[in-house]
């Protein structure tokens, strides 16, 4: 194995934007919302609820009739079985590199007459925290890493008629990264002390979300959101310390071009009766941008600059559609209740998976609860127990089962004036 192999693998400052323990598989991360993540996000697109649809459809402000403030987090508790595992190295497979996580989450949506509104949203659509063990068998692929996007969302909503609605926001949306892991001494893998790698990067990047809100009748509504694609250049450096090949330790100036998957969402909110609302909806995901991507590697000594100047990595994802149902019951005028259940199948496969996203098919199962404590506020509470299929790490020097699962907790308040 080349001792700059680690490169191949850098990719992960951009790919690992992937929160493997959050409720969306890929890169992304679902918890905007706890009133939407009690329903496992079904109705995303149409139902409208609160000031949260800013994300899940910005048409939906439309229906909001006074000025409404949301806010909240949700908190991930994830955990990793890491089994027959087999590599070049010695090493341990503790399997628990995945950190408690809080993602937080606010939007302000005001009237400004009949037909318009306006609203602000801060959110986490991306991010990522894992950290395996020092002695990681497969240290060679990955260690630690850690990426945090926010998205700032100015949006406006127009009421074309009685029935239909639409809405429109630009995202600025800021990366942040750190990555690490080890790669081989000069002379062979396991001899010696390993070479530390250490990547940072930041960029900022823009795109824009936009939404449809139709009454199709008085009881059944459709909606459709677009969010769009983001292209980022992230610019930082690379130090490499404790090789012992002369002139490679150091600090490089470090390029990477990533463009993060435009999304399609579609649902339905079928309000059945007074009691009864049900919710559908699907998600399509353009995976497949992550084909390939270039880490670019500047200042490196000209003996090294055909290892590590320019480096491709193959991806090689697929474009993913992923569904949800769910339902609610308004058991007294004050409080409702939530359950939803989500399949999302993952976008990469035994064969191109890595350390970095060992991500598999998820299954997501979703409870809630809605409190009207006054006319003005409302308090809401969700929680999700994510399951993971088995997915197979297949790399020329480390083996390995992961199998992912993780429970999510997320409260609420929304206040009105």
């Amino acid at each position: 194995m080349n001792r700059h192999a680690w490169l191949k693998s850098s990719v992960a400052l951009a790919v690992t934007l992937a929160a493997s323990s959050a409720n969306a598989n890929g890169l992304s991360i679902n918890e905007q919302s706890a009133s939407g993540m009690g329903t496992g996000f079904a109705g995303r697109s149409s139902s409208a609820e609160d000031a949260s649809t800013l994300f899940g459809n910005p048409a939906g402000m439309s229906r909001l009739d006074r000025t409404e403030i949301s806010g909240g987090f949700a908190t991930i508790f994830a955990s990793t079985d890491i089994s027959d595992a087999q590599g070049a190295l010695p090493g341990s497979n503790d399997g628990d590199m995945v950190p408690n996580a809080v993602v937080p989450f606010g939007y302000l949506v005001t009237p400004l007459n009949d037909r318009w509104h306006a609203g602000f949203g801060v959110y986490a659509p991306f991010g990522v925290i894992s950290d395996y063990e020092k002695g990681f068998q497969g240290r060679y692929h990955g260690l630690y890493s850690k990426v945090q996007v926010v998205t700032l969302q100015p949006t406006l909503s127009y009421q074309i008629n009685d029935r239909v609605s639409v809405g429109f926001g630009p995202t600025i949306n800021q990366i942040k990264g750190k990555l690490t892991r080890n790669s081989p001494h000069a002379v062979a893998p396991g001899v010696g002390p390993d070479t530390n790698v250490n990547v940072r990067g930041d960029d900022i990047g823009y795109g824009f979300n936009a939404g449809v809100l139709v009454d199709l009748t008085e009881q059944l509504r459709w909606g459709l959101t677009y969010h769009s694609k983001v292209d980022y250049t992230l610019e930082g450096r690379t130090r490499v310390q404790g090789s012992v090949a002369p002139g490679l330790n150091g600090n490089y100036d470090a390029s990477l071009d990533f463009t993060s998957p435009e999304s399609i969402d579609t649902s339905i909110t079928w309000e059945m009766d007074p009691r009864w609302t049900l919710y559908a909806g699907a998600t399509w995901t353009r995976w497949s941008r992550l084909d390939k991507i270039v880490i670019e590697n500047d200042g490196v000594n000209p003996a090294y600059q055909g290892r590590i100047g320019a480096i491709e990595e193959d991806m090689q994802w697929d474009d993913i559609l992923s569904w949800a149902i769910g339902a609610s019951y308004q058991l007294t005028p004050q409080w409702v209740l939530r359950a939803g259940f989500t399949s999302d199948p993952s976008p990469t496969n035994d064969t191109h998976r890595t350390v970095r996203v060992p991500v598999s098919d998820r299954q997501i199962f979703s409870l809630g609860a809605g409190w009207d404590v006054t006319p003005d506020l409302t308090l809401d509470v969700a929680y999700s127990y994510l399951y993971e299929s088995k997915g197979e790490i297949n790399t020329s020097d480390y083996t390995a089962e992961f199998q992912n699962s993780a429970h999510g907790l997320a409260t609420q308040a929304t206040w009105r004036f």
